[in-house]
């Protein structure tokens, strides 16, 4: 190939992303064949994980669809898993992917009210240990009734408002203005505010970690509260009330362990949090909250109405499970883009920005879920486990199923672990009562261990992978640190709930 060429498509092989980056994918591409013709495909299925983990890692650097997509590509091809296996894991996920890609837009649409109240709590909440508590514990009162991605686009499309907001002072521009403008850079902001948006920074990545360690601690209460949860229910004939009880004596203190932790960590300082508003941002803020209620418009007015009664239809439909999620997500899209006057395509489809690249990156995800399946790699955990006896089983369970979900998808290990389970109910092997158990611990195991790492809960995915990660600096390792002090306290809570309480 001709040097240039050469050079050409060096530069275009993902972008901008930096050449060691682009080394090490190409480096994965190289090595996997080998493996799998040296040491088989139970080493080359544990190496991909880690690869794809990798990706995930360096979220930062380059987005990681396109590497971790090239990955599930190459292992199709060399049948670590199929197609089908890849197009099987997608099914099974449907409802989320629905989620994504309806819910998150219809949140895009009610991103006015969500400013409008988020400010108004912002500044008339000056503690910030108060201000974290409550996001921590209206995102798991939430979550429990809701579903815990929803919760998550909430935060994050209130994030991305506040940020918006101030940096555009920063740089020297109107704070509502509509024009185009990259926040994710500060070479345009006036030094005098480069210490004040660092803070600002942190005061954020503060909340929005305090607000998702809030969707698992409600998401593992209810039977809507995470995907796999219905799952469980659903095998376990359990209704609402019967898995919430079901569940209570380790999730409420778990709860509890929470919110104390939340607390404890904004006295502390610890793991980076305790970070203040500075004075000049809240002026800001309140300066803009000031400025657009005197210039609101009766037809804006009328906008938060709508997107204010449209909230409380949502809240309704949610709680009272109307229909999949998604489809709610949908039904919200229509009824604030018919009443709210937006009828022009393209201004639809912002909407959809957001949530899109991070449906496909899920599909991907699941193909690596594919791997893990076709290849059986949790079979030798899994199996070992179910031979255990006695008490220290359901222990064991929780533990396991905590691992796995930290590695994996929470919602492939509890797909796997409660079918598992029930076919040795059906088989006579344990008895109702020991199912019940491990069914408890099956969902709390994957609910709450699995907030280590991005890679077990979708919610935390989701925030890595969104737009508001990049403008608070929130990358892979800082989130595994910062929620390390919570995946250290939920998984001490819940295992010693699951020994002494259940």
């Amino acid at each position: 190939m001709d040097k240039n060429l050469r050079a050409a498509f060096a530069a275009n092989f993902l972008g901008s992303a930096p050449a060691w980056y682009k080394i090490a994918i190409t480096g994965f591409l190289i090595l996997n064949p080998l493996l799998l013709l040296t040491l088989g495909p139970v080493v080359t299925g544990w190496m991909l994980i880690g690869e794809f983990i990798f990706t995930l890692a360096m979220a930062l650097k380059c987005y990681p669809l396109q590497p971790g997509g090239l990955l599930a590509l190459e292992a199709v091809l060399l049948g670590l898993t199929t197609p089908h296996g890849v197009y099987q894991e997608t099914i099974n996920n449907f409802e989320v992917i629905l989620l994504l890609m309806f819910m998150v837009a219809g949140i895009y649409f009610m991103k006015d009210l969500l400013l409008y109240v988020f400010t108004r709590i912002l500044l008339n909440v000056r503690s910030k240990r108060q201000l974290a508590l409550l996001f921590c514990a209206v995102s798991a009162v939430l979550s429990a009734f809701l579903d815990a991605l929803t919760v998550t686009a909430v935060l994050i499309s209130v994030g991305v408002g506040f940020y918006t907001v101030f940096h555009r002072v920063a740089s020297g521009k109107s704070p509502g203005g509509q024009d185009h403008h990259d926040n994710t850079k500060d070479d345009q902001t006036s030094e005098e505010y480069h210490a004040d948006l660092n803070a600002f920074r942190g005061f954020l990545r503060n909340l929005i970690m305090h607000g998702v360690v809030g969707t698992a601690l409600g998401g593992v209460c209810t039977l809507v509260g995470e995907p796999q949860n219905l799952l469980i229910a659903t095998v376990a004939g359990w209704d609402f009330m019967t898995f919430f009880y079901k569940m209570a004596p380790i999730t409420m203190p778990t709860l509890v362990a929470g919110l104390l932790t939340c607390y404890l960590l904004e006295v502390t300082g610890w793991f980076g949090y305790g970070l203040k508003m500075p004075d000049k941002i809240r002026q800001v803020l309140v300066e803009y909250q000031t400025s657009e209620d005197a210039r609101r418009t009766s037809q804006e007015r009328v906008r938060l109405v709508v997107q204010a009664l449209t909230g409380i239809l949502l809240a309704f439909a949610l709680a009272g499970h109307w229909a999949p999620v998604g489809l709610i997500g949908l039904m919200v899209i229509v009824l604030l883009t018919a009443l709210n006057g937006v009828i022009e395509e393209h201004l639809i489809g912002h909407a959809f920005e957001e949530a899109l690249p991070f449906t496909a990156l899920l599909v991907v995800f699941f193909a690596i879920v594919a791997v893990i399946h076709d290849q059986h790699l949790f079979s030798p955990v899994i199996d070992h486990v179910l031979a255990l006896q006695g008490d220290m089983r359901t222990a064991v369970f929780f533990m396991a199923n905590g691992v796995l979900s930290m590695i994996s998808d929470n919602v492939f290990v509890a797909t796997v672990y409660i079918n598992e389970v029930f076919s040795s109910l059906e088989a006579g092997a344990i008895s109702r009562e020991e199912f019940d158990l491990l069914v408890v611990a099956i969902n709390t195991g994957t609910n709450l261990p699995s907030v280590a790492t991005p890679n077990g809960q979708a919610a935390f995915l989701f925030l890595l992978t969104s737009a508001l990660a990049p403008l608070i600096r929130l990358s892979y390792g800082r989130m595994i640190w910062m929620a390390l002090p919570y995946t250290f306290v939920l998984t001490g809570v819940g295992l010693a709930a699951v020994i002494w309480l259940l």
